[in-house]
């Protein structure tokens, strides 16, 4: 599910408008709402592999977490081909 591992941040419901008819300052008679259409605002999620209670985990992270800080990455593995 879209959820971030850290900060628990979700899919949120929202709604977009639809207008029609001309605005009154330019001599109609006001704009109208028509329909509302639902739908989602997902979170930036990320892939990341992060030491979560020091074990080094592949998971969804959001794009506030990663640059604020509160994540810290696991360092990367060494190459296993030997020169």
């Amino acid at each position: 599910m879209k959820v971030c591992v850290i900060c628990g941040k979700r899919p949120v419901i929202g709604r977009t408008l639809t207008h029609r008819g001309m605005l009154k300052k330019k001599g109609g008679v006001g704009r109208r709402t028509v329909r509302s259409n639902l739908r989602r605002f997902l979170p930036n999620l990320q892939r990341a592999t992060i030491l979560l209670d020091g074990v080094r985990t592949r998971s969804r992270v959001c794009t506030t977490c990663l640059k604020s800080g509160r994540v810290q990455k696991a360092p990367s593995r060494p190459s296993r081909r030997s020169p």
